[in-house]
């Protein structure tokens, strides 16, 4: 199994890939959110609950 790379070596796009997803996906829930009914709720629920699940991901992680 190969190695990850330490961030030293990751390029800037690597390491700020994930944090640029999570934060395009929030802006559209809160738009969305703001803008309609129905679907967008939906949408916004869903959008807005990345960021709690990725924070709850990452601090189980580091309990290990």
């Amino acid at each position: 199994m190969k190695a990850r790379p330490n961030r030293a070596q990751q390029g800037i796009g690597t390491i700020f890939a994930w944090p640029i997803a999570i934060a395009v996906l929030s802006s559209v829930a809160l738009v969305a959110a703001l803008t309609g009914d129905g679907w967008r709720d939906w949408l916004s629920w869903a959008g807005l609950g990345v960021p709690v699940l990725a924070v709850a991901w990452a601090m189980r992680r580091r309990q290990r």
